[in-house]
């Protein structure tokens, strides 16, 4: 495929994978990008994951033809983009690697390369022509790992950003709902832990004249950059990007679930623009930490369970303040037949997380919900929040 005259792109497809990492669900595949510059020099931006290695140095040789390529540019040492790296010098061994520092030490852990090998070691802010191409590397540390760089090509005005960007799914399929969806899983699932860090690649790319961003994972986005660019400075500045109430629940034997369905309907009747359900033991986790983080209010619904809290709300808790969750809304539902005290563990679990507002409405179930007032109290103080 064409980004722009001189760079094409030879990445492949993953329709074989069910877990992403081992933990995300990828129903639409995954997609592994790499590129290439072509110029008086050449530069492959990149490698692809070890089970494409074929596919993948045959795209490569595709767009070479009789060249061979000067430089592989490794921005990410993730094993899904690095995996390659001594296959690929396999074939072409006259190949000078570059990278910075840490970019090095972490592929002498992955892999037991020629010590004669080829290498460059860049650093923030350098440098290096391809002819009519120049190419700035522009560190990226810790998105989402501590050796990332991204790399700006001043003549095409292309981007290639790593990992920012990406999204889970194919490239070879399209996705039924757009974009936003499956690129929010993706960095609230992986890298948005690390929101300060893409703050500052953003501030860094700020300072370009972008026309064209080329991620690791997902489409090459060329059409309309300032939606993805405002996307990201929402996510990464963690404030809440749409409107409305993400309910989570677990619930044992029913009573919960039905306390926080109870709750999800008087929403709806009083107006709530957008009202997200979710069953945190048997829908994705992930999409529920997603959701979490697109609304500004949430409902956490749970059951007291030996002296604590239900262990998928637990995880789902983790998973939140893990990632910096904050300028939320909360409000708390807990059931306990004998001594209900989820309210008090969950509100404890966020003491360390930035401005956070609890309702002053606490949903307490005593075995099954006799009274809906407190519900409806809920609901009234979640659309005036």
């Amino acid at each position: 495929m064409k980004v722009t005259n001189d760079i094409r792109y030879v990445g492949v497809n993953d329709h074989q994978v069910d877990l992403f990492e081992g933990q995300y669900v990828v129903p639409l595949g995954m997609a592994y990008n790499s590129y290439v510059i072509l110029d008086e020099k050449i530069a492959v931006m990149d490698t692809v994951d070890v089970n494409f290695k074929e596919e993948w140095l045959a795209n490569v040789s595709e767009v070479l033809g009789d060249r061979k390529p000067d430089y592989l540019i490794v921005q990410h040492m993730e094993p899904d983009h690095s995996a390659n790296i001594a296959n690929f010098l396999e074939v072409y061994p006259d190949t000078t690697v570059v990278g910075n520092a840490k970019t090095f030490v972490m592929m002498e852990q992955f892999f037991d390369l020629d010590p004669n090998m080829k290498r460059q070691v860049v650093k923030d802010g350098e440098t290096l022509s391809l002819g009519s191409h120049e190419l700035t590397f522009v560190f990226a540390p810790m998105v989402h790992w501590p050796e990332v760089m991204v790399t700006y090509d001043s003549k095409d005005k292309v981007l290639f950003s790593a990992d920012a960007f990406g999204k889970f799914g194919a490239n070879d399929v399209e996705d039924p709902e757009g974009w936003a969806c499956e690129a929010r899983r993706y960095y609230f699932g992986i890298v948005g832990k690390f929101g300060m860090q893409a703050q500052n690649l953003l501030k860094k790319a700020a300072g370009l004249d972008i026309a064209v961003i080329c991620p690791l994972h997902g489409p090459v986005l060329s059409e309309n950059l300032g939606y993805y660019l405002d996307l990201y400075n929402t996510w990464s500045s963690y404030q809440p990007e749409s409107d409305g109430v993400f309910i989570a629940y677990t619930s044992v034997y029913g009573n919960t679930k039905k306390a926080a369905l109870m709750l999800a309907e008087e929403l709806k009747a009083k107006g709530c623009p957008k009202v997200s359900v979710a069953d945190l033991a048997r829908d994705d986790m992930p999409e529920a930490v997603e959701d979490a983080f697109r609304y500004n209010r949430i409902v956490l619904a749970t059951t007291t369970y030996n002296g604590d809290i239900f262990p998928t709300m637990k995880t789902f808790i983790e998973h939140l303040t893990e990632r910096q969750y904050q300028n939320r809304t909360i409000a708390l539902i807990e059931n306990g037949t004998w001594a209900p005290t989820a309210a008090r563990v969950m509100k404890g679990m966020f003491e360390k997380s930035k401005n956070i507002t609890f309702t002053e409405t606490v949903v307490t179930i005593k075995s099954a919900l006799k009274d809906d007032a407190a519900v409806k109290q809920m609901a009234d103080e979640l659309m005036q929040a």
